[in-house]
């Protein structure tokens, strides 16, 4: 039996994380991050700039991470963002699904009341698909937005849930 654990993330659990999300944003599929990014770069951007970041453990082995902020300051500062990987071999296991349940407990805890995402590739259908089922909306559709490897210019979906 595979046991699920969602912590905040510390400074040393980068090393781990940083395979499977320098794989993810290589791939450049899902993400609007430089895939060149570097791993220095990549740490402040998931781990030090966001308010909080999580990893999920299974069975004690880092396979996932969110991260939680502000999605805009002054008067949308009600509205929180978050951003969530999993590692390849952790996939179909419903660790994006837990931690995205995570994630909207810990914005209502921090007194957020909801929950937007910027930038989800329409291609994303997965995502998409848990992110409905999750109780998010597509609340707009910006035309030919992300630049999918494979299919080209992609619209790219802003979902919204209030929380």
């Amino acid at each position: 039996m595979t046991t699920l654990h969602i912590r905040e993330a510390r400074a040393d659990d980068w090393e781990a994380v940083w395979p499977f999300f320098h794989d993810i944003v290589r791939q450049a599929s899902t993400y609007g991050i430089d895939p060149d990014i570097d791993m220095a770069a990549a740490k402040t951007l998931w781990f030090d700039v966001p308010e909080k970041s999580y990893v999920a453990l299974l069975d004690n082995q880092i396979a996932g991470t969110y991260y939680l902020k502000t999605n805009h300051a002054g008067p949308g500062r009600h509205v929180c963002n978050c951003g969530y990987m999993v590692s390849a071999d952790a996939r179909g296991q419903g660790l994006a699904t837990q931690m995205c349940r995570h994630s909207q407990q810990i914005a209502k805890a921090m007194g957020y009341l909801a929950m937007q995402f910027n930038f989800v590739a329409a291609s994303n259908i997965g995502a998409i698909r848990l992110w409905e089922k999750l109780g998010f909306a597509v609340q707009g559709r910006l035309p030919r937005a992300f630049q999918h490897p494979e299919y080209g210019l992609t619209d790219a979906l802003v979902m919204y849930k209030w929380l």
